[in-house]
């Protein structure tokens, strides 16, 4: 693993942290992710398309959840989070991220039901958060297999 790829890394394990314990992404962390993503792109070709390849990064993981966050399906913390993963991975790794993050939100929504009590305030919501990192770890995963 890279350099880039360990920050990515652990940008997502703090947000999971985060979110699992706090119920929130922080907005500093996406924002220092975003920001590192780009600086780390410029740094190891300083052409402006590698600007580019992380704008349409970073917006195709925004809009790829972007539909979830206007149905009320998902935070607006785990779409910004996403799109901060998009920086990172490029428009192409964004959306395999996304199907990655799907199946293990599915997974965990599974898990979550079985385990959560029905009432209560620990039932207000999974933590998508997790899921995104789970997804995030998968595709690194699959870049070295």
């Amino acid at each position: 693993m890279n350099g880039s790829e360990l920050i990515l890394l652990w940008l997502v394990v703090q947000a999971a942290a985060t979110d699992l314990t706090l119920r929130r992404i922080p907005n500093v962390l996406v924002a220092a992710g975003l920001l590192l993503a780009l600086a780390l792109r410029c740094t190891a070709d300083p052409q402006w398309s590698t600007a580019l390849d992380w704008l349409a990064g970073a917006m195709a993981g925004l809009l790829v959840f972007l539909p979830m966050y206007v149905l009320r399906g998902m935070a607006a913390g785990d779409v910004k989070l996403m799109a901060m993963v998009g920086g990172f991975t490029g428009a192409a790794g964004a959306l395999v991220t996304a199907v990655l993050t799907a199946l293990a939100g599915g997974a965990l929504a599974l898990l979550w039901l079985s385990f959560v009590p029905a009432h209560g305030p620990e039932r207000r919501g999974m933590p998508y958060g997790v899921a995104i990192a789970f997804g995030t770890m998968a595709w690194l995963f699959w870049q070295h297999r």
